[in-house]
């Protein structure tokens, strides 16, 4: 059955097409795939995965025409830059 991979890096999306047996895992997808040797600096430890938007453990089964996707870290935590921003706006302005 054929599934796809896809990982999105500030500049770049990569994806890959792959032919797995029925009642592959993640796991063994992203094994098979190229992932590891292009992005070795994400590859360990993995980041967080999913299916189609749905987080998932590499022990998920596929099912075909599934779709992969490696969900790279943040780089700043959204919450903190929400709490910055409200600490801005609350402190005087500068004339």
């Amino acid at each position: 059955m054929r599934i796809d991979i896809v990982f999105v890096t500030v500049t770049e999306l990569w994806r890959q097409s792959l032919e797995v047996r029925s009642g592959a895992t993640v796991g063994e997808a992203l094994a098979a795939s190229d992932f590891a040797r292009v992005f070795p600096e994400y590859a360990d430890p993995m980041p967080a995965l999913g299916v189609y938007g749905e987080r998932c453990t590499v022990q998920r089964v596929l099912s075909a025409g599934d779709r992969i996707e490696i969900y790279r870290p943040l780089v700043f935590d959204p919450l903190e830059s929400r709490r910055r921003r409200a600490q801005h706006k609350k402190s005087p302005r500068n004339p």
